[in-house]
């Protein structure tokens, strides 16, 4: 690293333990960061409503819309565009277990998020994978809740607080190649929970057709 370099990153408060040439910044200086979505009940919930994303919806740094998700009334919703989620959004949790993240895909665009998630934006969309396996880091996550303050179960993080979480940089070509290769990764990961989850389905399935004695036990008949 160069002098200038580590001139500039102890300026800014930022760990100098950098790889060489890649650049140090802050989160809030490359993002636009939101936080304070609605806070909705369960028992508002509404059928067919706008799905409200919320901190047990995040699974494997995705929304999992196999939980069950509450849903706003449309009416309601339709004075909540600043808390509406668009593509390559990153989402992550302010309290509870601090720090955990999840990238928007297109299938949740246009839904909500809930007032204990912070919302991330991307100046440049192109980084948001980059940017998910930075926040998704365990050294991110410590720096998070080394700052985070409250009891145990009750953390929390401020805005300020994720605005100054520090980001190295490297070239926008090593970003592309950091991103692409941790998201297929968490392909995989989905890929086989999807065949974790209908493998004991179909258990679940089998155990009840062969304890109620509705299965024949030989091989069938001719």
């Amino acid at each position: 690293m160069s002098g200038e370099t580590a001139e500039s990153g102890a300026e800014q408060g930022l760990s100098p333990d950098h790889p060489q040439g890649w650049t140090p910044v802050r989160l809030g200086e490359i993002c636009d960061i939101q936080g304070g979505g609605p806070a909705v009940r369960s028992t508002e919930h509404v059928e067919g409503g706008v799905p409200l994303v919320r901190p047990a919806d995040l699974r494997h740094r995705r929304v999992s819309a196999r939980s069950a998700m509450i849903c706003v009334d449309p009416e309601r919703a339709r004075g909540l565009g600043k808390y509406r989620l668009l593509a390559d959004d990153i989402l992550v949790t302010r309290t509870g277990t601090v720090g955990r993240v999840a990238l928007v895909t297109g299938q949740e665009g246009g839904w909500l998020y809930n007032t204990h998630l912070f919302r991330v934006r991307a100046i440049d969309p192109l980084q948001a994978p980059y940017l998910l396996a930075r926040l998704a880091h365990h050294s991110s996550g410590d720096w998070l809740e080394r700052r985070a303050a409250g009891t145990t179960g009750m953390r929390s993080i401020t805005l300020r607080t994720l605005m100054d979480l520090p980001v190295p940089l490297p070239t926008a070509d090593r970003q592309r190649e950091i991103g692409a290769a941790l998201q297929a990764v968490d392909e995989k990961i989905r890929a086989h929970e999807e065949v974790v989850r209908a493998t004991a389905d179909l258990r679940g399935t089998l155990a009840d057709l062969l304890l109620s004695d509705r299965m024949p036990s030989g091989p069938p008949s001719p």
